[in-house]
């Protein structure tokens, strides 16, 4: 496998973390006195949080400011983050080798920078990384391929030799289309199957397999 950068999904990819984020969405609307649909767990994952605020406002009727509504999803997950988010298996491990290699790594995420950074924070992972890239930040969801290409001119590596890994199968669709290889990473809350099998360059488990594939 030659790599030289990766740009890593954080949330189902890096953390094991998606278990949180299926039901804050529903969370939040009932905390605002509100009963959320059934499809909105769904429409919730590929959304970035401002996105995601925006159809809360529209669909149902929050009156709300966007910063508002992104504030009140971040305070649900802050404790999450801050006291009980761990990495997947095998994810230190796999960083520390690639530390090793002198292999170049960043962040790419749909959660909001201070959140991306207390997990990592809580995790042991934040030193790993020269950079967190979020979609609010960009301004684009992971259905469009700016937050990878902006992570990719931080890292500033051959993009055949910049891997994207990613858990939800559209982020993946998206990262393969701008041109870079993939590696799906299966996670419970995510996995759709054959589809991302059909799509990633590597597709994984855990990341105790990356020792076999990196050799």
């Amino acid at each position: 496998m030659n790599i030289e950068g990766a740009i890593l999904d954080l949330d189902g990819t890096l953390l094991d973390s998606m278990s949180a984020w299926t039901t804050v969405g529903e969370a939040y609307l009932r905390s605002r006195g509100l009963e959320p649909r059934e499809d909105l767990n769904r429409r919730f994952r590929n959304l970035s949080l401002a996105q995601a605020a925006c159809y809360y406002r529209k669909e149902y009727g929050l009156t709300e400011s966007v910063d508002e509504i992104v504030d009140g999803v971040n305070a649900i997950m802050r404790r999450f983050y801050t006291e009980k988010v761990l990495p997947k298996k095998g994810v230190p491990e796999f960083l520390e080798k690639l530390k090793k290699r002198n292999v170049k790594l960043c962040v790419a995420t749909a959660t909001d920078r201070p959140l991306a950074e207390a997990a990592l924070s809580r995790s042991g992972l934040l030193s790993y990384f020269g950079e967190i890239f979020t979609c609010g930040q960009i301004g684009r969801g992971k259905d469009e391929p700016d937050i990878y290409h902006a992570a990719h001119r931080f890292l500033n590596t051959p993009k055949p030799a910049t891997w994207v890994f990613e858990d939800a199968l559209y982020a993946a669709i998206t990262a393969k289309a701008a041109g870079f290889p993939v590696v799906g990473v299966y996670d419970p809350y995510t996995d759709r199957g054959e589809a991302i099998r059909a799509v990633a360059d590597r597709y994984i488990r855990s990341f105790a397999e990356m020792e076999d594939i990196l050799e």
